[in-house]
């Protein structure tokens, strides 16, 4: 449940209904740029935008005709289209105009003239609304500076642009900057204004609401009550900045549990609301959805309930259906019935909401890729599908005669929340197919553009819809509603050909979940598909885990008693015994495993894997579901801690307490020595892995890549760099791990602050990799492959790669092996995807820029039966931007391979080379089995009858098989 944004910030950037510009209209227009501009200005401040922007476009062709090359009329009227544009959403056409003013501006003027603190500052406000906050920062700062320069340091127009800076500074949470300029705004009005001007309002309430942000209320207070004072002065008590200044006043005595102070406000505000603007207007639902957050957070839930009812019908109304404003009011009343444990009402009013959300999905993130910043709707709504998911599966407990088909149809919802993950990754995919000349190409891009339209005229007709009655055109809506309806249409058509024609494309991009009906039939009679899904708290429910498990005849759906957190720990404790780079931070290891510091692992020692933990999450995670999956192949779709756990290490059996050290781990009853596992990225992909599987054509063995020539983030990895320098060949020895890994190795560096996608310093300042070239010459020496397939240092290039892409020789290896980091989505760069780390060039260029990303991948073409990804953690999912490999795995599956064989940790090289070799030889032994059993047999013949020291966990149980196409 959750209040709407704050009435300050809500509906800045309206566009308010328009009345077509006739050619008499234009025929009567003037000739005279002045008077054009001045009637821009006027239609646009009635709320006219379509006839502002074409009396802004006619004005810009009268200057030209006019004025002449270069004139500041014509600079002056591409601001006015920019403005004119971006009133309308129509963001690219705004940018270009204010850029082509601008350059003109600084011709005609140079560069400090007071016209460019105008259009840079509009600039900066286009690129605010649109999120692009790295470039608007110096263009607000640019601003300031002239008109400091042309206005001195105590103008209005300083206070205005320190203001528009503040805003910037509070919505990238940089506290200590926006509170300064905010401050500083402030003072310059207080100095050259009256202590009540009404001006003065607006900082005082971006600086009350940036303290309640940041929950300084007691500092919050005194500045809304001031601000008060000054609007019900100015404009009397029921003008409409009363009412927004009310209502944040009453939202701060809400946090503070002020309630009775809080009542009264909200009252009132919404008094004033209804009779500012009617009962029906759109304000006076986001009041009545925030009286009733206050209501309900009081447990006052009758009261609250009539409130949130008002909000989601005049929601409906002003905004349409399908709108997610509609579906956050239908979410908050699943939330208030859930409160109050009524199960089944929560469910119908969830099931509403997320109904929404997939359709807006479908077209906008988008089944076969939509745009970049749809990291889909989900990604923000993911909380309203695990409470929809938590309120029925008590429904389907309570109601045995709803049970069969509740799990049926939340087997269904539980996978959007796992699309919704991959979504940015595949939107990205999806872009770099729209680049190319080719059919596919072509619909790509028609479809991108077409939800980019959709997206602008939707957000123009909410804003449409949210304006005045008398300033509304009934006829422009209703033509922009079937503009739309045609866009959806044209869309589900581009969908269903890319489906039929380019199914290898659609796989890859597909976000589209399978039905329980369409997993069995897919499945062999020894196989099950289980899909963990970890949820937060909703009180009065504490998180937990909910489980699927499907089997071709059968399935079954389960709450677990651990959620996010309990899995964590049990998790984390068992990586403590597993990878050494969890013992980086000391501590953590030592509190979860109860060890005194003496105790702690030396660098020869073995790491304390923990039995007892082991069989404790077993029984957690399996226990009720034994008859389902007793000796079955368990396709695996893991949530949350789960990505970060080799499910092979889990213990069937109480371990036996009389046995310790090796003998114990020899002996142990692990679940691979039941059960073959295999990772999907999701239950989508089984489909598509299943459909494509043939059999691979490629003539020789293996190539490997590795050992990536890195600096690290600082001088402590200068070692370790200069010994990845030293091994860009193979060598005769073989080094289990150097010394200086168990200091130093952990997962990716901190990268700088640059904003972007990818930079190749943040690429050069991750950890070096020497020990993996010791890995990949082991590999080869047992496969008895020439040290020449193996390309250490300055040959693992992205450059390299792609040529040997290019010469079709990539495709003629059956196992590419690639020992290096790998990123999940934004860990190298904010809007990167996911992808493998190489050598970086000394400058980055389109081709190389050190980072093989995941459409980079997919443009690969592979005919591998294996890729291997060997590394710190490439397999983990630990971060909030973490997709279980999703994105990197399909864009493989995508270019050509046929599985994964992916690491939990940094893996130990004579027994990842056993393990590889014997997971070959079992294969060409047994061409029947599938790849996971293959590797759970290898696992086996290292527990058994490897070294003393290779029973351990550690050394058999790092890689996961992500993917299988087989039965």
């Amino acid at each position: 449940m959750r209040a709407s944004l704050s009435a300050l910030v809500g509906w800045i950037f309206l566009v308010f209904a328009h009345l077509a510009m006739s050619g008499a209209i234009r025929a009567q227009a003037p000739e005279d740029p002045d008077k054009l501009n001045r009637e821009f200005g006027r239609l646009h401040r009635a709320g006219d935008p379509r006839s502002a922007t074409e009396f802004a476009e006619h004005a810009l062709a009268v200057a030209e005709r006019v004025r002449g090359a270069d004139h500041p009329d014509i600079a002056n009227a591409l601001r006015n289209l920019g403005l004119a544009y971006k009133t309308q959403g129509r963001y690219a056409d705004a940018e270009q105009s204010y850029r082509r003013s601008l350059a003109m501006t600084e011709t005609i003027h140079g560069p400090d003239h007071e016209d460019i603190a105008i259009v840079t500052n509009n600039l900066a406000e286009l690129y605010r609304e649109l999120g692009r906050y790295a470039e608007a920062e110096p263009l607000y700062k640019r601003s300031l500076v002239i008109r400091e320069k042309t206005k001195g340091v105590d103008d209005l127009f300083v206070a205005t642009a320190l203001s528009n800076l503040a805003l910037l500074y509070d919505l990238q949470g940089r506290d200590t900057e926006a509170e300064a300029s905010f401050k500083r705004a402030i003072q310059i009005r207080e100095r050259v204004l009256s202590a009540d001007d009404p001006s003065l309002e607006p900082p005082l309430h971006g600086l009350a609401h940036h303290y309640v942000k940041l929950r300084r209320y007691g500092e919050a207070e005194p500045l809304y009550l001031r601000a008060r004072v000054i609007v019900e002065k100015a404009y009397g008590p029921d003008h409409p900045d009363v009412r927004v200044v009310l209502g944040n006043l009453a939202e701060l005595y809400r946090a503070q549990h002020r309630y009775a102070e809080a009542e009264p406000l909200f009252l009132r505000a919404m008094t004033i609301a209804e009779a500012t603007y009617g009962p029906n207007h759109a304000d006076v639902g986001i009041l009545a959805n925030n009286i009733a957050v206050f209501y309900a957070s009081q447990r006052r839930y009758a009261d609250a309930e009539p409130f949130y009812t008002r909000s989601l019908a005049i929601t409906q109304a002003s905004l349409g259906p399908d709108h997610p404003a509609v579906a956050t009011a239908l979410a908050n009343l699943a939330a208030l019935h859930f409160l109050q444990s009524d199960w089944a009402t929560a469910t119908v009013y969830g099931r509403q909401a997320t109904d929404i959300r997939i359709r807006r999905a479908r077209r906008g993130a988008g089944t076969f890729g939509g745009t970049s910043n749809a990291k889909s709707e989900f990604e923000l709504w993911r909380n309203d599908f695990q409470g929809l998911l938590k309120a029925a599966s008590r429904v389907a407990e309570m109601d045995k005669a709803r049970s069969v088909p509740l799990i049926v149809e939340m087997f269904h919802t539980a996978q959007w929340i796992q699309i919704s993950e991959a979504a940015s990754s595949l939107a990205q995919m999806a872009a770099r197919y729209g680049t190319g000349g080719d059919v596919l190409a072509g619909y790509v891009r028609e479809r991108q553009d077409l939800v980019h339209e959709w997206q602008r005229r939707d957000k123009a007709l909410t804003s449409v819809r949210l304006s005045p009655a008398p300033k509304r055109d009934a006829n422009a809506e209703a033509a922009a509603a079937a503009r739309m309806m045609a866009i959806d249409t044209r869309i589900a058509e581009i969908d269903r050909t890319l489906a039929k024609d380019f199914p290898e494309y659609a796989g890859l991009v597909g976000a589209e979940p399978l039905s329980v009906a369409d997993v069995q039939a897919l499945l062999g009679p020894d196989e099950a598909v289980l899909l963990f899904v970890t949820t937060t708290r909703w009180p009065p429910i504490p998180e937990e885990t909910l489980l699927w498990v499907i089997t071709k005849t059968g399935g079954r759906w389960m709450r677990l008693g651990l959620g996010p957190q309990g899995l964590g720990e049990y998790v984390a404790a068992l990586r403590c015994g597993l990878d050494t780079a969890a013992w980086n931070g000391e501590t953590v290891c030592g509190k979860l495993l109860n060890l005194p510091a003496e105790r702690f692992p030396k660098d020869d020692e073995p790491l304390p894997f923990n039995l007892e933990v082991a069989h404790a999450l077993y029984v957690e995670l399996l226990g009720n579901v034994l008859d389902l999956i007793k000796d079955k192949h368990l396709l695996i779709v893991p949530s949350g801690p789960l990505t970060q756990l080799p499910f092979q290490v889990l213990v069937t059996e109480k371990p036996d307490a009389t046995l310790s050290g090796m003998e114990a781990f020899r002996h142990a009853a692990w679940l691979a020595r039941r059960n073959a596992v295999t990772v999907l990225p999701s239950v989508s992909s089984l489909k598509a892995l299943r459909q494509q599987a043939k059999v691979s054509r490629a003539n020789k063995p293996y190539i490997g890549f590795g050992n990536p020539l890195l600096d690290g983030p600082d001088e402590r990895y200068r070692p370790l760099a200069m010994a990845a320098r030293d091994k860009q060949r193979c060598l005769e020895k073989i080094r289990q791990r150097m010394a200086g890994l168990f200091g130093l190795r952990a997962g990716l560096a901190p990268r700088a602050q640059r904003g972007g996608s990818v930079d190749v310093e943040d690429v050069r300042a991750q950890v070096p990799l020497p020990e993996t070239a010791d890995e990949l010459c082991a590999v080869a020496r047992a496969l008895a492959v020439p040290a020449s397939e193996i390309r250490l240092g300055a040959g693992a290039t992205e450059a390299t790669v792609k040529s040997l892409n290019e010469k079709r020789e990539l495709a003629q290896y059956r196992i590419v092996h690639f020992a290096t980091h790998g990123a999940l989505a934004g860990q190298i760069g904010d809007d990167s995807e996911p992808g493998l780390i190489l050598t970086p060039p000394s400058a980055a260029t389109a081709e190389d820029d050190g980072y093989l990303s995941a459409s980079e991948i997919a443009g690969l073409k592979l005919d591998a039966d294996w890729v291997i990804l060997s590394a710190c953690n490439t397999a983990a999912g630990g971060s909030d931007k973490a997709e279980a490999l999703s994105g990197l795995a399909r864009a493989f599956f995508y270019a050509g391979t046929r599985a994964l064989l992916v690491s939990h940790w940094a893996v130990y090289s004579d027994s990842t080379a056993k393990l590889i070799t014997n997971v070959l030889r079992t294969m060409a032994a047994d061409k029947a089995i599938g790849r996971s059993e293959a590797l759970r047999r290898s696992m086996l013949v290292l527990i058994d009858a490897g070294k003393p020291n290779e029973a351990h966990p550690s050394y058999w149980a790092p890689f996961v098989v992500v993917g299988e196409g087989a039965h």
